[in-house]
C-alpha cells in the first residue's frame, strides 16, 4: 500500500458505540477505532448509551454525548497515526428514527467552529433541546394513532410512507416533542436525524437527509417522492406545514453526487484536505446492505439480541409489520426490512432450559450453562417439523416471545400448536411434544417460517430448470451465525439458490458501508453503479464463508405447506389475544 493511496472513512453513530475506520480505493480495512458510550464518556448519566424515563416510557441520548465521541474519536484514530490529509471521501451510518433540533444559532455554530477548542466545548448553545429520542422509545402511542388513522388505517399509511406508524418514527416523535416541549419547539429552527447530523459536523452546516434514511419518519411519500401534505399538516400540530418543512429542509436524491467539501474546521485541527468529500450519510442498516455488493434477491438474516431480515428488491409491496425504504444508492431499488424485537434472547432461553436439565452426569464436561452445544445437537437430532413420519404426524409449530412482539404485534408468551395439513387443522394442544426438547428446532423453525412469510412476495429466481422463486444467497450476520444448527434450518426453510453464507465483517458492518459508499460517490465512472464498482473490488473470500446447503427439493416445499399452517397459527394467536385486526 502506497502512503499516498487515498482513504476514506465510514462512521456508525450507534446506540452505544461511535465507530470509524479507514478504507483504502481497495476496500481494505487499515484503520479503526471506537467510543463506547458508556465506557468512555463522561458527565452523561447514561446506561447503554441512554437514558430512561420508566414512567413516560421515553428512551433518549445526550446530543453532546455524541459531540464528545466524534472529538475522541477523531484524535485516536490521529493517534493510530492516519494521515487524514490522504482522507477523499467520508461518508456515515446513524441509528435510525431518532432527531436532533437545532437552535437559531445552529447553522452559524457550525460555521464559526475556533479549530482550538472540541466539538463538544462550542456547540452547547446549537441545540433547542438537548436530547435526541431513541429508537427503544415507546412514548408516542397517541401519535402513532392518529398517524394510522389520518391515511384511513396501517395499510394505507404503509403504502404511502413504507412502514405503519411505529413509536420510533420521526413523525410521531416530532409531533410528541412539540406537545411536551411547545417553548423548545418554538426555537427550533432545524431538524435533522442522526445521519444527517453527523454529516453537518463534518461538512460545517446543516446537511440535508438522504433518500433512504427518510423513509423511517412515516412523514415522506416513497412513491412521490416528497413529504405527504396531510402527514406534514398532522405531524406539525400548532404550528403550520411550511414551517415544519423548513425545520427538515431539502432531501438529498441522489446518492451518487456528495454534499459538498469537508468543514474548514475540521482541515484546520485535523489536517484533513480541503477537496475531502462528504458524501450523504444514511441509517443504520441501510448502510448495512451496502456493507457487500448484495444483489437484488439477496438476504441479510442478522441474528443478534434481535433479529433483523433486509433485502435489496425492485418490488414495493407494503405492508404494516414490514419496512420498505429507498434503497440508499440505487434508484429503483428499496430497501425491504423486518425487523423482531425477540430473536436471540428466545433462543437463548430454550437454550438455557435445556441445558438446565442436563442429568447430573453429563454435568462435568458441560458445566458452562450458556454452551449451545445441547441445543444444536438437539435441533439437528430432532426431525424437520416434528415430524417423524410427514405422511401421518401433523407439523409441530410455536411462537416464542420472551418480550412483547411488534412481528405479530403479541404479548410476551408461548404457544405451542400442531398442524394437519390435509385437513388444514389446527390443534393447541399437540400429542407428544416435548418441552422444551422439541422447543429446539422449533424456534429456530418458528423464526425463520416468519421470515419466509413475509419475504416470499418478494423473491424471484433466475436460475436454471424450475427453481422455484427464493432468495439467490441468504447470508447470516451476527452471533447467530457461527451456529451450524440455525444455518441448516435456515438453508431448509428459506432456501437460497447459491445455499447459505456467514458474513464476517465483525460489528462493523455499517461503518463499512458507509466507507464503501464514500469509495463509490468519489470514485465512480459516469452511470457506474454502487453494485458494480464495489463488486468489482470487493474480495468475497476474505467476508464470507459458506456454511449450509441453501435449496434442498423436497424440504423446501415441506416447509412451503408449513407456512401455510404458521400463518393460520399466528392468525388464532392473535384473534386469542385480542389483537387481531
Amino acid at each position: 500500500m502506497s502512503d499516498c493511496e487515498p482513504l476514506y472513512l465510514g462512521f456508525d453513530l450507534s446506540t452505544q458505540q461511535l465507530k470509524g475506520l479507514a478504507v483504502t480505493s481497495g476496500l481494505k480495512v487499515i484503520y479503526d477505532a471506537k467510543f463506547d458510550f458508556d465506557a468512555d464518556s463522561d458527565g452523561f448519566g447514561i446506561h447503554k448509551g441512554v437514558i430512561t424515563n420508566k414512567d413516560e416510557h421515553e428512551v433518549y441520548a445526550p446530543v453532546a454525548l455524541w459531540l464528545q465521541a466524534l472529538d475522541t474519536l477523531l484524535q485516536r484514530l490521529k493517534d493510530k497515526g492516519i494521515d487524514f490529509g490522504r482522507v477523499r471521501g467520508i461518508s456515515g451510518a446513524g441509528q435510525q428514527h431518532g432527531s436532533v433540533y437545532w437552535s437559531e444559532a445552529g447553522e452559524h455554530a457550525l460555521q464559526s467552529l475556533d479549530s482550538s477548542k472540541s466539538l463538544a466545548a462550542q456547540l452547547d448553545h446549537a441545540f433547542s433541546h438537548p436530547f435526541s429520542p431513541n429508537w427503544q422509545d415507546a412514548s408516542t402511542q397517541t401519535e402513532c394513532d392518529a398517524f394510522d388513522a389520518e391515511l384511513g388505517g396501517q395499510q394505507q399509511l404503509a403504502d404511502v410512507t413504507g412502514s405503519s406508524a411505529h413509536h420510533r418514527f420521526t413523525g410521531p416523535q416530532i409531533l410528541r416533542f412539540q406537545r411536551k416541549h411547545p417553548d423548545a419547539f418554538k426555537k427550533t429552527s432545524r431538524i435533522s436525524l442522526v445521519s444527517s447530523f453527523l454529516a453537518s459536523i463534518f461538512l460545517g452546516r446543516i446537511a440535508p437527509m438522504d433518500i433512504s434514511d427518510v423513509c423511517g419518519m412515516n412523514l415522506w411519500d416513497i412513491k412521490a417522492g416528497s413529504y405527504h401534505e396531510r402527514l406534514m399538516a398532522l405531524a406539525s400540530g400548532s404550528s403550520n406545514t411550511s414551517t415544519l418543512k423548513q425545520m427538515l429542509g431539502a432531501v438529498h436524491h441522489d446518492s451518487a453526487t456528495t454534499l459538498g467539501n469537508i468543514s474548514s474546521y475540521l482541515v484546520r485541527r485535523y489536517g484533513f484536505n480541503p477537496s475531502c468529500q462528504i458524501a450523504p450519510f444514511t441509517g443504520d442498516n441501510p448502510a448495512t446492505i451496502l456493507a457487500l455488493p448484495l444483489r437484488p434477491n439477496d438476504a441479510i438474516v442478522s441474528l443478534g439480541t434481535s433479529t433483523t431480515f433486509l433485502m435489496s428488491t425492485q418490488h414495493y409491496a407494503p405492508d404494516p409489520s414490514t419496512h420498505f425504504f429507498n434503497h440508499p444508492t440505487t434508484p429503483g431499488l428499496y430497501m425491504f426490512m423486518l425487523c423482531y424485537k425477540n430473536g436471540g434472547l428466545a433462543r437463548e432461553q430454550i437454550r438455557d432450559h435445556i441445558n438446565a436439565i442436563l442429568p447430573e452426569t453429563d454435568q462435568p464436561h458441560t458445566r458452562n450453562l450458556k454452551s449451545w452445544n445441547t441445543f444444536d445437537e438437539t435441533v439437528l437430532s430432532s426431525p424437520a417439523l416434528g415430524q417423524s413420519s410427514p405422511a401421518s404426524d401433523s407439523m409441530k409449530m410455536g411462537l416464542f416471545f420472551p418480550r412483547p412482539e411488534i412481528v405479530p404485534n403479541l404479548p410476551a408468551g408461548e404457544w405451542r400448536y400442531a398442524y394437519a395439513p390435509s385437513a388444514h387443522a389446527l390443534n393447541d394442544h399437540p400429542e407428544g411434544w416435548r418441552e422444551p426438547h422439541d422447543d429446539a428446532r422449533a424456534i429456530v423453525e418458528s423464526q425463520m417460517l416468519s421470515l419466509r412469510l413475509r419475504s416470499r412476495a418478494l423473491v424471484s429466481t433466475d436460475a436454471p430448470g424450475d427453481v422455484p422463486p427464493q432468495p439467490r444467497r441468504v447470508y447470516l450476520v451476527g452471533g447467530g451465525s457461527r451456529n451450524k444448527a440455525i444455518a441448516k434450518v435456515a438453508g431448509e426453510v428459506l432456501g437460497g439458490v447459491e445455499g447459505v453464507w456467514k458474513l464476517d465483517v465483525g460489528e462493523n458492518a455499517c461503518a463499512l458501508g458507509a466507507a464503501y459508499k464514500a469509495v463509490w460517490t468519489v470514485e465512480r465512472r459516469e452511470g457506474e453503479s454502487f453494485e458494480d464498482l464495489i463488486g468489482g473490488r470487493w474480495k468475497e473470500g476474505e467476508f464470507t464463508e459458506k456454511i449450509a446447503e441453501g435449496y434442498q427439493r423436497g424440504v423446501w416445499e415441506r416447509y412451503g405447506v408449513a407456512v401455510e399452517g404458521f400463518e393460520r397459527m399466528e392468525g388464532e394467536v392473535l384473534r386469542r389475544e385480542g389483537r387481531a385486526h
